[in-house]
């Protein structure tokens, strides 16, 4: 019996593992982009249907933002399958699979924009790449812990916020984003 090895968008494998997120971009310009964390996997179908009791809307983000993260996002995300020997992802009309991990760091960039000046996207692209695969993944787990839902706007994603997007990096010296972020909690926490 062979074994498939399908990888789907973005290092997804839904024969090892069921569980991911579904970046959904509509075709209409002005629709938001939503995130959903993902708890099954229906086989044979292109398009998942989702099951709002079970599946977590996560994020929604403006289209325009959205194009701001995409290629940032591609690139990084397809850098570190490469190194895996997995197949490129890209970002498609409709829904798009991206494994956990990636998933997860995904949101943490997303959360962090979702509110902000456009203008202050660059800063926070720079300030994420900025980060550790490892430290996107803890600051995942402490926002998702707390402020986990689409709509939640507070706490830990606004502590994500102003790390991400209000702290530019002075690319002149060492910069620990993680230690701003952690200095800063208590004052964002409320």
């Amino acid at each position: 019996m062979s074994v498939s090895r399908v990888c789907l968008g973005f290092g997804f494998k839904p024969d090892e593992n069921r569980h991911h997120f579904l970046v959904c971009i509509p075709q209409k310009k002005d629709a938001v982009v939503i995130i959903y964390e993902h708890f099954s996997w229906q086989d044979g179908k292109k398009k998942q249907t989702l099951n709002l009791h079970e599946d977590k809307a996560k994020a929604e983000i403006s289209r325009h933002k959205w194009k701001l993260l995409e290629d940032t996002l591609q690139t990084e995300f397809n850098s570190r399958l490469k190194t895996q020997k997995l197949p490129a992802g890209r970002f498609v009309i409709g829904q798009t699979s991206v494994e956990q991990l990636l998933g997860k760091e995904l949101l943490v960039l997303v959360w962090a924009v979702e509110d902000c000046d456009p203008t202050n996207v660059p800063i926070a692209i720079r300030n994420w790449l900025g980060l550790a695969p490892e430290e996107r993944w803890w600051l995942y787990t402490m926002t998702n812990a707390a402020t986990g839902n689409v709509n939640d706007r507070k706490g830990w994603r606004k502590a994500l916020r102003y790390a991400l997007c209000e702290n530019p990096i002075d690319e002149q010296r060492e910069f620990s984003l993680f230690d701003a972020l952690m200095s800063n909690r208590d004052t964002c926490l409320d």
